[in-house]
């Protein structure tokens, strides 16, 4: 999974490897479904989504105008409890937090192979904005990061924004970056280990990073 933004910040940030959030103790070990649910039958226009994460709680504020099919898609992920203990794997500080890598390598694997089809760009990659990860057209699947400055050279690239942070951007800010980035540009976590691994390898290797306890639709 490896994403191309613009040459190397591109490959970084759809790469599957981009979230550090500082954890110093393990995640719980709660299992979403074992395999994909079905497409709810609705999901809502604007909805919001709790992050209880290892630094406190993050709101985002997804709205399916921005982009309908990312939205589903998020709202199916977070309601089969994907994210629950999931490792914010990249902190790039100034440019973006990801997450959306599961523990259970067999879990992930289940849902990477859920491709959705683009959506058009009608919002900007601004500052606090929600925007699935991608390695090229039809390629986004689970992984999700959050701008952590204004990325407008994203917008040109195809990715769009499904919503925005609604609060804790403070907690977001806070988030454990000490890792690095992603190889090949820094000695972070490896985006192929994880997928290979789970969270026995980020565990071993990278046990100060952050993590979300819980998401769950409000």
């Amino acid at each position: 999974m490896c994403a191309s933004i613009g040459a190397k910040a591109a490959r970084a940030l759809a790469c599957g490897c981009l979230l550090l959030f500082s954890a110093c103790s393990k995640a719980p070990e709660n299992k979403p479904a074992a395999a994909p649910a079905r497409q709810p039958d609705h999901t809502p226009e604007v909805y919001r989504v709790n992050l209880d994460t290892s630094k406190g709680v993050v709101v985002l504020e997804i709205t399916r105008a921005w982009a309908p099919h990312g939205a589903d898609h998020f709202y199916e992920l977070v309601t089969n409890r994907y994210y629950d203990g999931d490792r914010f794997y990249r902190v790039v500080p100034h440019f973006v937090v990801q997450f959306g890598i599961h523990g259970d390598p067999q879990v992930s694997q289940l849902w990477s192979s859920l491709r959705i089809p683009d959506d058009p760009v009608k919002q900007k990659n601004r500052k606090g904005t929600v925007t699935f990860a991608s390695s090229g057209p039809g390629a986004r699947t689970t992984q999700v990061f959050v701008n952590m400055r204004d990325n407008l050279a994203l917008d040109r690239q195809g990715f769009a924004p499904i919503g925005r942070v609604a609060a804790g951007m403070d907690v977001l800010e806070r988030l454990y970056g000490g890792y690095g980035d992603m190889p090949p540009r820094g000695s972070g976590p490896d985006g192929v280990e994880i997928e290979r691994q789970g969270n026995n390898y980020l565990e071993n290797h990278f046990p100060r990073l952050d993590y979300i306890k819980k998401a769950a639709v409000q």
